[in-house]
């Protein structure tokens, strides 16, 4: 079995297993399979009954995989688990877990072009067949739904000048390298600010390239309807716009936040909370691995019904 802490260091490793309550004869689901460090962990308490499904959208995570007849790796976006379990024969399972974002691989090689530090194409894609880059968003998309794009995935404030320099520079030639996005951005960053400010950039891109939220949506809604009563559901975000869709779906089972009730006035939601407050990393992880600072570990059980 293989496991690269160098793909990705596992995030609050032990509370995500603390969070899933493994049985050993269960059946869990890792949707973001990534360097494999959390799903080992998750095998390794197991017995042959037991059994592990590993999601990964990206082909470079099928080098972390193994050979078991009780672990299957499924090369697809999360957001269609609900069918890759029922070709398994899968209808529910008794735990999922999702740590969100970008693995450390994707932001270490370069050509990936999710990291700002270095020159690279201009990619983001997570899934590397997927049809549009950053550079196409940048190069193709309309002014209105620019500055649309980026006041939905961003807290960026006065994105005139930002946008403005975006369409002046592709009049001239189109984007291609994330240096051209970083020298560009930097013109319209506060000063003292500027590393927060092209982070913003880089994520909002990177979340429209790979409809991110709207994946992950569509996950929690499928998590509805494959967990069995009493599973768990463990979500790892990363930054405000995924944690407060984790929130408000495991506190009230919708999106926008609002209490839905029956004809009888029962509050309908699919899950009861197991922390009231998001885990985050202690001290000590945040020295050893610094891109778990901003981690937030939701957990919770699925209702009856």
């Amino acid at each position: 079995m293989v496991n690269s802490t160098n793909y990705h260091i596992p995030v609050l490793l032990q509370e995500c297993m603390e969070g899933l309550d493994i049985k050993p004869n269960g059946t869990y689901v890792d949707a973001t399979f990534g360097g494999g460090g959390h799903a080992r962990k998750i095998f390794e308490k197991l017995n042959d009954k037991g059994t592990l499904f590993g999601v990964d959208q990206d082909e470079d995570a099928l080098g972390n995989s193994w050979s078991a007849p009780n672990f299957h790796f499924v090369k697809s976006n999360f957001r269609f688990i609900e069918n890759h379990l029922g070709l398994h024969g899968i209808q529910k399972i008794d735990g999922l877990l999702a740590d969100l974002g970008v693995s450390s691989h994707q932001f270490d090689v370069p050509l990936r072009g999710f990291s700002l530090r270095a020159n690279a194409p201009l990619d983001m894609r997570m899934n590397k067949s997927g049809a549009i880059t950053a550079a196409d968003i940048l190069n193709d998309t309309a002014e209105n739904d620019l500055y649309l794009l980026f006041r939905t995935y961003s807290d960026i404030l006065h994105l005139g000048k930002l946008i403005t320099n975006i369409l002046r520079f592709r009049m001239s030639k189109p984007f291609e390298t994330t240096k051209e996005l970083v020298d560009l951005a930097l013109l319209s960053a506060p000063k003292g600010k500027e590393n927060k400010y092209l982070a913003q950039v880089f994520q909002a891109l990177r979340i429209e390239v790979n409809q991110e939220l709207d994946a992950l949506k569509d996950l929690l809604e499928q998590s509805t309807k494959i967990l069995k009563p009493g599973g768990r559901l463990v979500v790892m975000s990363y930054h405000s716009l995924e944690d407060r869709i984790v929130k408000n779906y495991m506190k009230r089972g919708a999106f926008d936040g609002k209490i839905e009730k029956d004809f009888f006035g029962n509050v309908l939601k699919p899950f009861t909370e197991i922390t009231r407050h998001p885990i985050v990393p202690g001290e000590d992880e945040i020295v050893i691995n610094s891109r778990s600072r901003s981690a937030k570990l939701r957990i919770a059980v699925r209702n009856e019904g």
